[in-house]
């Protein structure tokens, strides 16, 4: 990881005043007070709050991003269009991060350096002004700084053995590891009618509803509420609870074509198609506008490592997806024309657990999205996954038994 910056702004900093008044609760942006503008050949950000907060910031590099953490941001009344204005910043993005936390992060369209940062408090009002000021720094300057800090409370812990997974009783319930995509600083796809990121926080939790009254299976969340989870997380979470199954859900646009239908993906270095390699670089990319810190991922001595762990369970993961598709299309749900698919996504990584990402619908299919925001119709998709879930259990119990002997 790279370095903090050497100024008191770039650890977690306490508003003096605020704290010795007592403010608590949420910090609201004042839309009006906020912007980001060129300052010559660097930028400067003033955001205005109704209260100071506690922050940090910091740098990320691949591509060249600030990052701004808060305790807490109610965002409601801005937009990343009404925040830019200039060119020097590409891109704005801020939501829930982890819960009590909130994020901003902007693009920059070259490395800069912060060279000043300071929250001023008003004592009689107690708004708050955060005043940041960008300059244009080398490739080599920005590289040295850049990096997110440690924090025990968000990051994942170091790599460490793991036992092997204890035999299971044939009988017992299996653990699905259920995903609702996106969350928090990370919206997904969005339309007037519904974002991605709730519809399927609401459709994780009618399925798991589904799939615990049916006796056959436990469940767990990568997360019950609006916040940000990592891709990387995501699994880790998976692997910590012995999920025997991890199913991602999804409902994304689509603007190349006009895709409809139920479709259910798998992990592959290639994908099956153009369509689904740009839906996995977004679902990437959604990791990086969240200012996640990529530059440790994929080493590749473990990669390879990991390539022959999934000889076995690759197969696991094609069964289930195609057990997937029969039972939602036995429900009489809309199937995409070519339903099984594959491509590189990050959360279908796990080496042991048969892992697959589920495209309920595509909010860019009109018919598609009157479907999902039906709660009859999700119900139906509900059934038809647990069928499949059903059926795949059977059918896996059955071929691994035939492996022992």
């Amino acid at each position: 990881m790279g370095r903090l910056f050497s100024f008191s702004a770039l650890i977690w900093l306490l508003a003096a005043a605020g704290w010795a008044q007592g403010f608590s609760g949420l910090a609201r942006i004042d839309a009006e007070a906020s912007r980001v503008r060129d300052a010559g050949q660097g930028a400067e950000m003033t955001l205005g709050l109704s209260q100071g907060v506690p922050y940090r910031l910091f740098t990320l590099d691949g591509p060249p991003r600030l990052v701004l953490d808060f305790q807490e941001v109610d965002w409601t009344g801005l937009t990343a269009d009404k925040l830019v204005q200039g060119e020097q910043i590409t891109a704005a993005q801020f939501g829930t991060y982890v819960p009590g936390w909130s994020r901003l992060v902007l693009q920059l369209a070259q490395p800069m350096k912060v060279s000043s940062a300071a929250m001023r408090i008003d004592q009689v009002t107690a708004a708050a002004r955060l005043a940041v000021l960008l300059e244009p720094a080398t490739a080599e300057e920005f590289a040295a700084s850049a990096g997110a800090p440690q924090d025990p409370r968000w990051d994942l812990p170091a790599p460490q053995e793991m036992q092997g997974r204890a035999a299971r009783d044939e009988n017992a319930p299996l653990l699905v590891m259920l995903d609702p995509g996106h969350g928090g600083i990370d919206p997904g796809a969005e339309t007037e009618v519904v974002i991605e990121k709730h519809l399927m926080l609401q459709f994780a939790r009618e399925l798991g509803e589904a799939l615990l009254r049916s006796g056959q299976f436990t469940v767990m969340m990568t997360r019950d509420d609006d916040y940000f989870v990592s891709l990387e997380r995501r699994i880790a979470m998976a692997h910590q609870a012995g999920a025997d199954v991890f199913i991602s859900l999804h409902a994304d646009t689509i603007s190349e074509g006009r895709a409809h239908g139920s479709t259910v993906y798998t992990l592959s270095r290639e994908a099956s198609d153009a369509a689904s390699a740009k839906l996995a670089e977004r679902h990437l990319r959604g990791d990086l506008l969240s200012g996640t810190d990529l530059s440790q991922a994929d080493d590749r001595v473990t990669g390879v490592m990991l390539d022959l762990a999934r000889q076995e369970t690759q197969p696991r993961s094609d069964a289930l997806a195609a057990a997937l598709i029969d039972g939602l299309r036995a429900q009489g749900k809309p199937i995409n024309n070519r339903p099984l698919r594959s491509a590189g996504f990050s959360v279908l990584k796990s080496a042991d657990i048969p892992s697959v990402l589920v495209e309920i619908g595509f909010l860019s299919s009109k018919r598609d999205l009157k479907n999902l925001v039906d709660a009859d119709w999700r119900a139906k998709a509900a059934r038809g996954i647990l069928n499949g879930l059903i059926t795949w259990r059977a059918q896996d119990d059955a071929r691994r038994a035939l492996v022992r002997k």
